[in-house]
């Protein structure tokens, strides 16, 4: 367990979410462990005591997400709300604890999977492995990250922005890692069988996850060899998929679907309408926030636009379309198949990019990487042109 608890808080160091040695992260099996020493503990362990949980995760976050959340949690003191799929699908809310006691923290984490506490940090918890409180400690700066951007892009369009905000904003921009745009050296085709087929994809889910080009790590990776989609599995680390690829006939022959990612009848319509023989789906950051920008007024599909938004909008021809996880009418299986197909990308309402490619990963990853980007230049175009930004 112990070790457990020293991947986990290296992975949250490693991916840029938390300063190195600051994770808290505990464990308890025949014994509770921790990570490393620290004075907090004693508040923190009692928490064990208080809920049915066998792992908790804790940290400052990094810059500049320590100071994106300590600013939501001024402005909405009491619960933070997103609307990112991340958080409409596990985390719902975020409720915000201004006490640094484990009768507080304990109180906000039996109902919801994460908590933010001003000045401190946030606090997520596992009931099977640390690797839980990983997931929604990283959803959470994911989401808080995202809605920081999103409301700094409302609030400018509607003047509505006040020198705390402006401050605030200008922090975190100075803060922000820059973006990537070098293409990894991925394994090259032929992929020609099933054990190339499987390097080359964990080769690129580990380099989607050190881009940055998701949440925690998730997202999901697909290669078509003849009549077989090799899949990963419904939440497998992109980064450690080594045996958690599943091989899944076209023609439904095996039940292998049955552990394969939730959006494998997505992929597997892409497959059929367009001329791909892979795919790469991540969740970076502003694609999602360009995904979620809209202007339009008094609309009457509001609240509801990740499964009813009508609007075409597109960020340089890569359509931005509705969508949600899985079959059904209003499933991806039934909207990103042909958004795919006219332009070998879309982006999903506040849920992420599909790419697709072939011969090999290269042309997929690299479509998904410059779709980022070039939403992240056209945020700032945006804020810059309704001045609430001075580009330098």
């Amino acid at each position: 367990m112990k070790r457990l608890c020293e991947k986990y808080a290296a992975k949250l160091s490693n991916q840029g979410l938390a300063a190195p040695g600051a994770p808290i992260i505990g464990g308890l099996d025949a014994e509770l462990v921790w990570n490393r020493h620290d004075p907090r503990i004693e508040h923190l362990a009692g928490i064990f005591d208080a809920m049915s949980i066998n792992s908790l995760v804790f940290a400052k976050p990094a810059e500049p997400y320590a100071t994106i959340i300590d600013f939501l949690a001024r402005k909405h003191p009491e619960t933070i709300r997103p609307e990112d799929t991340e958080t409409r699908t596990f985390l719902h809310d975020i409720p915000v604890c201004h006490e640094f006691t484990t009768k507080a923290i304990s109180a906000a984490l039996k109902r919801r999977k994460a908590v933010i506490i001003p000045g401190e940090g946030i606090a997520s918890f596992g009931t099977v492995s640390p690797e839980q409180g990983f997931v929604f400690y990283s959803s959470t700066i994911f989401a808080c990250t995202v809605l920081f951007f999103s409301e700094y892009l409302t609030a400018a369009r509607r003047n509505y922005l006040d020198e705390e905000f402006r401050s605030t904003f200008a922090r975190v921009v100075a803060a922000l890692p820059s973006p990537r745009t070098d293409i990894p050296n991925l394994a090259p085709a032929p992929l020609a069988d099933e054990e190339t087929v499987l390097a080359a994809m964990t080769e690129a889910g580990r380099a989607v996850v050190e881009y940055g080009l998701v949440d925690s790590f998730f997202g999901n990776i697909s290669y078509r060899l003849d009549d077989t989609i090799y899949i990963s599995q419904t939440g497998s680390s992109l980064d450690e998929l080594e045996g958690c690829i599943d091989p899944c006939p076209m023609d439904g022959s095996t039940t292998a679907g049955l552990t394969a990612s939730s959006e494998l009848s997505a992929h597997e319509g892409v497959y059929r309408n367009a001329d791909a023989l892979c795919m790469l789906h991540g969740h970076p950051k502003f694609s999602v926030i360009m995904s979620m920008n809209c202007d339009k007024k008094d609309c009457p599909n509001r609240g509801q636009c990740h499964i009813k938004c009508t609007e075409c909008r597109t960020v340089d021809g890569v359509p931005i379309v509705p969508g949600e996880v899985g079959t059904g009418p209003t499933g991806l299986c039934n909207t990103l198949p042909p958004a795919v197909a006219s332009s070998g990308a879309a982006i999903v309402h506040g849920h992420g990019v599909f790419t697709s490619g072939q011969p090999d990963f290269t042309q997929a990853f690299k479509r998904l990487l410059e779709t980022e980007n070039r939403c992240r230049e056209l945020y700032f175009e945006q804020i810059s042109a309704l001045g609430g930004w001075n580009r330098k």
